[in-house]
Parts: structure tokens; sequence; C-alpha cells
């Protein structure tokens, strides 16, 4: 009987960070790797030991500068060369996903490129969190495991253990991540409906239903500008909320967006370490997905269903 290939863990250099806490909760070291920077910007990975026959776990998230993603495409090429098993991209964080769809005429659908581009390089398998609109799925040819990160923000909240609870979507797409969390939860569901004049800038915000007396918690995918969120906040507090509190799975935090959360009238923002935060701010709080992340890679290399450790 042929024995079970080996598993590897590698990491590019953007979220080494993470996948050192992932390799820890796994049980094993992270792989050698080294990366050639030449001086006209051009980079190049290399594996320092055998990955030929082996489950080659490669953990990147693709947020910017978007030299994280092609770090991330040249190993799985190099993997791929040097006849891995698998070539498995652990993206917690698909940067590019808000472009999802052509929303206005002559723009690309960048979500799609990307799952080409990871195809191109030879990928067998992609493992991601919270994708920004699930059909981004269907854009891949090969197996996604989209993982959700209300398996830790769920057991978090309810530990908060705050009265008249009530889930937030901060604007009508987040409806349907607000309303599971509102249903599993047992509370009441509000949403915020806003209209822009362009992109990152609210004219307008309206609260659809009551969150006086209430303890908000506003749930989303991504924080960027924090523009929104920061409105919302605000609305509600002025609407009669008694807190606001914020569960947003990747904080990209561009900009001055951790200077606005801290002004804000947010109690707290608990997010994800899918992205590595730039600054510290006593307003956030950060759960980590190493554990999530190993214990799904685990039962991929088992064959063993990954349903079970799904909350929502």
């Amino acid at each position: 009987m042929a024995s079970k290939p080996n598993l590897k863990i590698f990491s590019g250099r953007g979220s080494r960070y993470l996948a050192e806490k992932i390799a820890a909760k796994y049980g094993q070291e992270l792989g050698k790797v080294n990366f050639i920077d030449y001086s006209d910007g051009e980079m190049q990975p290399s594996f320092d030991e055998s990955v030929r026959g082996a489950y080659v776990y490669l953990v990147q998230s693709s947020f910017m500068p978007i030299e994280n993603l092609f770090e991330l495409l040249l190993m799985i090429d190099a993997a791929y060369r040097a006849s891995a098993y698998k070539v498995i991209a652990v993206i917690p964080y698909y940067g590019y996903g808000r472009q999802d769809r052509k929303d206005k005429p002559r723009v690309a659908i960048g979500a799609k490129l990307i799952a080409n581009m990871l195809a191109a390089a030879g990928v067998s398998r992609v493992m991601t969190m919270d994708l920004h609109a699930d059909q981004i799925q269907g854009f891949f040819d090969v197996p996604v495991d989209h993982l959700f990160a209300s398996s830790i923000f769920v057991p978090y909240i309810r530990n908060l253990n705050l009265d008249n609870l009530v889930m937030a979507s901060p604007d009508m797409g987040g409806t349907k991540r607000a309303n599971a969390y509102a249903n599993h939860m047992h509370t009441s569901l509000v949403v915020c409906h806003k209209s822009r004049t362009k992109p990152n800038e609210i004219a307008d915000m309206k609260i659809i239903g009551d969150v006086e007396g209430k303890n908000v918690i506003i749930l989303d995918d991504i924080v960027d500008t924090a523009g929104t969120l920061t409105k919302a906040a605000k609305l509600m507090i002025d609407n009669g909320a008694n807190s606001v509190r914020a569960a947003i799975t990747h904080p990209v935090l561009s900009g001055n967006a951790i200077e606005k959360i801290d002004k804000s009238a947010l109690s707290e923002l608990i997010v994800t370490d899918s992205i590595p935060l730039k600054q510290e701010c006593d307003k956030i709080t950060v759960l980590s997905v190493a554990d999530m992340f190993a214990k799904v890679m685990h039962q991929i290399y088992e064959n063993n269903s990954i349903s079970d450790g799904f909350i929502l």
C-alpha cells in the first residue's frame, strides 16, 4: 500500500505572522522558503526543501501591495514545477473580491481574473474566508473551501453577555450575512441604507429598524476606509442605541481608518488576523483564525468533511 503524501506548510512574506501560528496549531514547523529580490524589483521564491509528492499548503493573503498576490503566484508555480502532489493556496483574505461583477460599463471583473491567474499558476485547491461575494467560488474550476469567521465571532459575541442585542448590516449588500447571525443568535435585525455620490464617499444614510435601548453588533466582511462603519455607529447612537460594536472579518483599514475608529462612537471593533494591523488601537480586538484554518487543513489532508466546523 502506497504511503500517504507528506504535508508541508509554507508562507509568503506578507502572511508569515499568520502562517507561523497556523503551523504551530497544526503541530509542525513552517517550511523553509527563500526569496530573492532583484534590484529592478523582480522577486524569485525558492523552496529550500523537497516538495516532491507532498501536500503543499501556501499561506498568503492577497492584500495590498500587489506583490503579495504575485509572490503567491510564483510560489504556486515553483511548487507545481517541483512535482508537489497537491498545491493548495490558503488565502484568508481574497483581494480584489469587491470586483465580482460589471457594475458599470468597461470595467474588469478583478475577482475572476485573480481566479484565472491562480489556476494558470497550477493551484490544485483554494482555501479562503468570508469572500465579498459567494459567487466568487464559481469563478474557479478547482475546489474552493469557503470558511466563515462566524466560527470565532459568535462565541466571542456570546461571551460579551450583552442584553437587548441586535444585529446590523451597514448596507443592503450585507443583509444576508447579518440576517444569518440574527437567526442564529435569535435577535432582531436592522439595516443601514446608504447612497453614494462616488466610491468611498457616503451622501446619505438611514436606519431601517429599531435600535433604541439596544446593544448593536454591526457585521461585515471588509472594513476599508471605515467611513460607512463610523457613520453608521454615530447614527445608531443618535437614534438611542446603548452601545455599538462591529465584527468585521478583514481589517483592510486604509488611509486614516484607524484614527476614524479611535474617535468614533464604536465601543469596539472585532476583526480577524487575515490582514495584519498597520498600528494598534485600543478599540480594536483581533481574533486569530489560525486554529480554524489548521483544523480545516487537517480535515482536507485526511479527506474528511469540513462542514461540521461551520456555525453559519
